[in-house]
């Protein structure tokens, strides 16, 4: 018993110092480099900004944002979407970058890949347009929390955690103790607040009412096709459709010139360091998601 808790001990301290290691590497990595700008074709231009992949922070996408929102050859903005969702904060930051760029008075056309939910639903609303393929899985207007709890699988092992704390709710969440009913009433108001925030901009942004978006967010996710019937989305189109929503919108006749951060491929650090760096970032427990589960 003692030899099999030491390993799991051993694994954990582990995995934990790898994922450490990846995720301040990453971040060092993308501080320390320099956005680089390609563009496509002669035309006016039209800023092209990428989100792909779950919501974890914001810099990336606000920067992108304020960039083209700076230039004054930028005409307008195409906001590509592919997203589950995430972090509600960082969706909320880039929500208010895009919502900044489109009142200064440069348009935003949202365009929708296969799944722009939950947060990256929100972050859709702020454009001034959103269009979807009929296919894209979108929607999932929600919160969710979720805490893992080993309190039997410790007691098992021979593991126990003692805790001081200044509160009765300052370790609610985690890992080592079973929630109290008092937990449950905390945490579901703490839901609760983000769900009201999510579904006051949703009400705001596409001119419905409170109730209308209600009986839509209860977490269920909709096609392009069933979105567009809803309200949710203004048009059902592609990519292409949005750059000509955009020029349109910018008044620009003629093929635009696409202009874009240059996009490198992803390497298998990469992607390890965007799993560890979600699975750090709600460590804890206590992080709310605009995401689908």
């Amino acid at each position: 018993m003692a030899k099999r808790r030491d390993w799991l001990i051993g694994l954990s301290v582990v995995v934990i110092t790898f994922a450490l290691i990846m995720v301040f590497a990453g971040i060092s990595a993308t501080k320390s480099g320099n956005d680089r700008y390609v563009e496509e074709g002669n035309g006016d231009k039209i800023g092209v900004i990428r989100l792909t992949g779950p919501i974890y922070n914001s810099e990336t996408l606000v920067r992108q944002f304020q960039h083209f929102g700076r230039r004054s050859d930028i005409h307008a903005i195409v906001f590509r979407i592919d997203s589950p969702g995430g972090g509600v904060a960082a969706s909320q930051e880039i929500y208010d970058a895009v919502k900044f760029v489109r009142d200064s008075g440069k348009p935003v056309v949202a365009s929708m890949g296969s799944v722009a939910a939950s947060g990256g639903y929100y972050v859709a609303c702020g454009a001034d347009s959103i269009i979807a393929n009929p296919g894209t899985t979108t929607g999932s207007i929600g919160v969710i929390a979720q805490f893992v709890t080993m309190r039997e699988l410790m007691e098992k092992i021979g593991i126990r955690v003692e805790t001081i704390k200044s509160g009765p709710y300052k370790d609610t969440g985690s890992y080592h103790r079973d929630f109290s009913t008092a937990d449950r009433r905390y945490l579901q108001s703490w839901v609760d607040d983000a769900y009201a925030q999510f579904t006051e901009v949703v009400a705001h942004e596409r001119r419905l009412t409170l109730a209308e978006v209600k009986k839509m967010a209860d977490g269920r996710v909709y096609t392009g096709r069933q979105a567009f019937q809803l309200g949710l989305v203004d048009a059902v189109g592609n990519l292409e459709t949005a750059v000509a929503m955009a020029a349109s919108l910018a008044g620009i006749t003629g093929k635009p010139a696409l202009v874009q951060l240059r996009r490198r491929q992803l390497s298998l650090f990469d992607l390890l360091f965007q799993q560890a760096e979600g699975m750090l970032r709600g460590a804890n427990g206590m992080t709310l998601h605009y995401r689908m589960p």
